[in-house]
């Protein structure tokens, strides 16, 4: 990819700085081109895609228990859902 190049100021830790300095000399490489490799390895990944809100049903009926449940007592549920069915 080639075209025109402006200078530009990136602001970075001094820690952050350092290790990419080392990596760039690592590499044999200058840190603007290091840069450049990273940035054109991100700007490469598949964008993150938001998923789209779903709407969630809501259910409008009243209710409660069915008579006679106490839903204090869930040790009697089983029983209950036996006659139930």
């Amino acid at each position: 990819m080639s075209g025109h190049m402006r200078r530009t100021t990136v602001r970075l830790e001094d820690a952050l700085l350092d290790q990419a300095r080392r990596e760039a000399a690592r590499r044999g490489k200058t840190l603007t081109a290091l840069i450049k490799e990273g940035l054109h390895l991100v700007l490469a990944q598949p964008k993150h895609r938001r998923r789209k809100r779903r709407k969630l049903p809501v259910s409008n009926t009243k209710g409660g228990p069915y008579p006679g449940i106490d839903i204090a007592n869930s040790a009697s549920l089983p029983a209950i859902m036996e006659e139930k069915g």
